[in-house]
């Protein structure tokens, strides 16, 4: 007996349809251009998870720059004497009380100096 395979071939289509909701007319009208699609946008979300954590990191060395520059010293020499001082706050943290604690900040710069 002859076996027709018509109802998986919809069934995948369907999950690519689906998966390019939101996109372009011909990525999501077109099975083969929708798959391409789909792949591509995977590669994107992979690549951006690590790039964001790249970003980040610079984002929060420019802040807690521009805040140790306000207390007379610089990032790296900053960085140095909170090695120095056996200091462990990472640099997420540091940023979060460079911005929204300026007080905490200058004492933990203050304490960094001694």
């Amino acid at each position: 007996m002859r076996v027709k395979r018509g109802v998986a071939s919809h069934k995948r289509h369907l999950t690519i349809r689906s998966a390019t909701k939101g996109m372009t007319h011909s990525n999501r009208v077109s099975v083969k251009r929708g798959r391409q699609a789909i792949t591509k946008s995977l590669q994107f979300a992979y690549r951006d998870r690590r790039n964001r954590k790249r970003t980040f990191r610079e984002l929060w060395n420019a802040r807690i720059n521009a805040a140790a520059r306000m207390h007379n010293t610089t990032y790296s020499k900053l960085i140095a004497s909170l090695k120095a001082a056996n200091i462990t706050l990472d640099r997420k943290v540091l940023s979060e009380l460079a911005t929204n604690e300026p007080k905490a900040f200058e004492a933990i710069v203050k304490a960094a100096q001694k």
